[in-house]
């Protein structure tokens, strides 16, 4: 029996205005529709006030991480490629997506779930509990909670004399230009894409992160290997993560598929090239992004299937088409 069309259109109605309350807890957005990512709470990243020379482990500092969010993978990157471990420590924070929570594994400082270590470093309430967050036992404070501002940290943290300097002062023009560029159009343009709450919205999303990747798809070919040209910067470090979720997350789920990056010849080597690089696979769980995605964003996933993907570094490593 085929169903009236009024009970569609009125069910599409009333399912479309549960689907903008269910999208505003995902994030904020203007009159016109348009993602908007909230201000963080600690702008400022800073070093402990305290020596970290000589701390034993339970008075090190640790680095707070989600294996699915993008912008802790930034901070893990440098922590692997600066070879951090001797100073700094890793925290493993797990998605809770019944609860909409992180929780901490193990837990640490008595704390169960990161909402409770944010209180307990003495964060007000209306703090939002992200990762990545960077945390002094020592002096029971969080050191700094926004990426792009813990990637420049932490790679002014102690580390050994051989550890690359991913911002030379001879780049750092070079690699704020990446940042302003690539930051709104790309690693917060496929949120604007998948978190658009109307086709114009979504239009407008879709069109400046195409032309951003072009952009850097024109200066890899003329400038490459890296970003910034024949090293490797903060700059590729922040787009890796991004870039490196496209098949498994973004191009499916946030509708980010006008081209697929191997259509980005020098895009896709330069993504095989760094994924090569010492450490940067562990740093990869192409199913925990999956699990993660399709499993927690009810609006964009509303049966929560979670769809099977190829293997990360067989995807990666394979040749492009017409290459």
């Amino acid at each position: 029996m085929a169903i009236p069309p009024v009970l569609v259109k009125t069910a599409r109605c009333g399912w479309n205005w549960q689907w903008l309350q269910l999208m505003g807890g995902l994030g904020p957005a203007d009159h016109e529709g348009n993602y908007r990512r909230p201000a963080g709470d600690h702008p400022t990243a800073t070093l402990p006030a305290q020596p970290l020379e000589g701390r034993g482990r339970d008075h090190r500092a640790r680095l707070i991480l989600g294996r699915s969010c993008p912008w802790a993978h930034r901070t893990w990157l440098v922590h692997t490629l600066r070879q951090l471990g001797e100073s700094l420590d890793l925290l493993m924070a797990k998605a809770d997506h019944q609860g909409g929570r992180w929780q901490l594994d193990p837990p640490w400082r008595n704390c169960s779930t990161l909402l409770e270590l944010y209180r307990h470093c003495g964060s007000p309430p209306s703090h939002r509990a992200t990762v990545p967050v960077l945390v002094d036992p020592l002096e029971q404070r969080i050191l700094g909670n926004e990426s792009s501002q813990l990637v420049e940290l932490l790679n002014r943290w102690p580390a050994a004399a051989d550890a690359p300097d991913l911002a030379p002062a001879d780049l750092k023009t070079a690699i704020a230009e990446w940042q302003e560029l690539l930051q709104g159009n790309v690693n917060d343009g496929v949120y604007r894409c998948g978190f658009a709450r109307n086709q114009t919205a979504y239009n407008q999303a879709e069109s400046a992160l195409f032309a951003a990747l072009e952009e850097v798809e024109r200066s890899l070919g003329s400038r490459g290997p890296w970003l910034c040209g024949d090293r490797l910067t903060l700059a590729d470090l922040r787009l890796f993560p991004t870039l490196i979720r496209w098949e498994s997350v973004y191009a499916p789920l946030f509708g980010c598929s006008r081209k697929q990056l191997w259509q980005l010849p020098n895009i896709w080597r330069w993504r095989q090239q760094l994924l090569a690089l010492p450490g940067v696979m562990a740093t990869c769980d192409a199913e925990a992004w999956r699990q993660d995605y399709f499993g927690a964003l009810f609006p964009l996933n509303p049966g929560g299937i979670v769809p099977a993907g190829p293997e990360l570094s067989t995807l990666v490593n394979s040749g492009a088409p017409g290459s």
